[in-house]
């Protein structure tokens, strides 16, 4: 009797400590990189965003995260790591004055902009969470095409 308490209790044990490991947030990484700016001036401003409320960002304020990239060559990259697995999307400034802003003409950007999962933009193609949103299941590297306007 005892050895068959002592194996009940075994068992239980092991049933918990399995269920706690299945349960385990998993955490991956993000790499972001942006080619064929128009120039090497500035920096890259990289927003990260979960939530649809908050997407697009004019003013870069409402982001999960935000990273800024150095330019080498025409190209910049970053990694966002330790994200939980989700649903983001990311959007992207060329800063090419350094102020942190969009820098505008009387509407349009005068700087380079790029939204994840989009190639151009325009009123008939607005950025917007679903569009832009993909699904980070793992450690994930994208590509974002940057738009000057």
């Amino acid at each position: 009797m005892k050895t068959s308490l002592n194996l009940l209790q075994l068992t239980i044990i092991v049933l918990l400590l399995s269920s706690f490991h299945n349960q385990k947030k998993e955490i991956y990484n993000l790499t972001i990189e942006v080619k064929e700016l128009r120039n090497s001036s500035g920096t890259v401003l990289f927003s990260l965003y979960n939530r649809e409320d908050a997407f697009p960002d004019e003013h870069y304020k409402k982001h999960l995260k935000k990273l800024t990239g150095k330019i080498v060559k025409g190209t910049s990259t970053v990694l966002f790591g330790n994200l939980p697995a989700g649903k983001y999307a990311v959007n992207i400034l060329h800063d090419e004055n350094n102020d942190g802003k969009i820098k505008k003409g009387m509407i349009l950007p005068k700087e380079g902009i790029g939204f994840s999962n989009y190639q151009s933009i325009g009123l008939s193609n607005r950025p917007s969470f679903s569009k832009a949103s993909f699904d980070l299941q793992s450690d994930k590297a994208i590509k974002i095409k940057i738009i000057y306007l």
